[in-house]
């Protein structure tokens, strides 16, 4: 009998703390690695500020694991495959969801095989002009590369780069042509950008932000549907004649598909807790960069409509990776 009772105890015990790992009540019980690009760029930045703050919300540490390379493949990889039980987090901008577009071997995808938690941070762009084009609105330059076509060219980083696919967006919806003159990164087609060897570019607003109190750039427009802190006074391009027209890098934090509700649910409690935080959106738009935080079906939703306007785009411009 006591036997008997020594194993329903133990059983009573499983049926308790399944109980309560379903419910996230004892998650989490040791640090969460976040995976990220290299160190250096925006989605290092992110993640970094996040995981400041994070421990106080769920009493453990976040651990920012910079897995940079190949654009996003190999840190969205590591994290598809790890175990869904809330200690892998992924943290990314719009490079997961694009690269699939643009090649057709990626070992992973968004939709499939990750559940998303909260669309963290997003960095609108902001497109711009070398001063001596007789342009000052999205309207003027539209109307002036209808007027020349092939004349106008554009500066970009890599291809499938949020600065490469915001001015095809734009070539598409106006039905203009602007030929694309392809750099190693942004700095250098920045930097070709104020020699004026080249006439338009799209940037993130911390980029260029120096360079239009100096003179060196003029600014038409903002790239966010909305008007942006980041951008004082500047139309979006959907207001400049391009309406429905938006374009941003966009950061969201994901889980391996398969993490239990409850620990989904407890992660993006806290993280846009953090987001809301006075000090971190300081820290954030300092930086160019508009802290966001949402629920986990409103970054699904984005990222859906993203991957099928971008597909489009890609498709019909014919944009490969190189």
């Amino acid at each position: 009998m006591k036997f008997s009772r020594y194993i329903a105890a133990l059983l009573a015990l499983g049926v308790i703390a399944g109980a309560m790992a379903a419910s996230g009540q004892d998650y989490p019980r040791k640090p969460i690695r976040l995976v990220t690009a290299e160190p250096g760029g925006g989605n290092d930045f992110a993640a970094r500020l996040i995981v400041q703050g994070i421990g106080s919300s769920l009493g453990q540490p976040m651990i920012v694991d910079n897995r940079g390379g190949a654009g996003g493949i190999i840190a969205a990889d590591i994290a598809a495959k790890a175990q869904p039980d809330g200690y892998t987090l992924l943290l990314y901008a719009n490079n997961i969801w694009i690269i699939p577009l643009l090649r057709s071997n990626t070992p992973f995808d968004v939709i499939r095989d990750f559940a998303p938690i909260t669309w963290a941070a997003k960095s609108p762009n902001i497109m711009v002009v070398h001063p001596a084009l007789p342009v000052k609105s999205v309207e003027d330059l539209i109307a002036h590369a209808r007027a020349r076509p092939g004349e106008l060219n554009y500066g970009s980083g890599g291809t499938g780069s949020s600065t490469h696919l915001a001015v095809e967006l734009l070539k598409s919806m106006a039905r203009v042509n602007i030929v694309r003159v392809p750099f190693k990164g942004n700095a250098p087609a920045l930097n070709a950008l104020f020699a004026g060897e080249v006439h338009v570019m799209i940037a993130t607003a911390g980029t260029v932000a120096p360079h239009l109190k100096s003179g060196r750039l003029r600014a038409l427009a903002v790239t966010s549907a909305q008007p942006s802190p980041l951008a004082p006074g500047l139309p979006t391009m959907a207001a400049s004649g391009l309406p429905g027209y938006e374009s941003m890098q966009i950061y969201g934090v994901f889980a391996p598909n398969g993490t239990a509700a409850a620990i989904l649910k407890r992660l993006n409690e806290a993280l846009v807790r953090v987001l809301d935080r006075a000090d971190v959106k300081e820290k954030f738009l300092a930086a160019g960069v508009e802290p966001v935080g949402s629920t986990p079906q409103q970054l699904a939703a984005t990222i859906r409509s993203e991957i099928a306007r971008m597909s489009k785009v890609i498709k019909d411009a014919g944009i490969r990776e190189e």
